[in-house]
């Protein structure tokens, strides 16, 4: 008999690396710092972004599991550049980027052994 209980697996612990964790609390700090800069409460601008004010906060402690999308918002919202430029300067790089993207194939095949991914 099911008694309406679902059980969810655990969740994997995900590990990082240094310089992963670096950019992201860099990226929050440059939050907290434009964010208090603009005498914006944490509460005002979770408000603002939709979100809690705890996921201000594990923003701008550099919490690398806050969703991409989010970041990219708060830091647009507070006009913190992204990608070191402005929104002009973001597009040109991506057409750059996309110019290149279409000289390569469009899918890529494994090359076969182990990936060593130890840096």
């Amino acid at each position: 008999m099911f008694d309406g209980s679902i059980t969810m697996p655990a969740t994997k612990k995900r590990s990082y690396a240094r310089q992963t964790l670096a950019a992201a609390t860099l990226l929050g700090q440059m939050v907290a710092l434009e964010r208090k800069g603009q005498r914006i409460t944490a509460q005002e601008f979770a408000e603002r972004l939709g979100v809690t004010r705890g996921t201000v906060a594990r923003l701008e402690t550099g919490d690398p599991k806050v969703e991409i999308g989010l970041a990219f918002e708060a830091c647009t919202l507070l006009g913190v550049p992204l990608f070191g430029g402005s929104a002009a300067q973001i597009a040109r790089q991506s057409r750059n980027i996309e110019q290149h993207l279409a000289l390569l194939p469009a899918a890529v095949r494994a090359r076969g052994g182990k990936v060593d991914d130890d840096f």
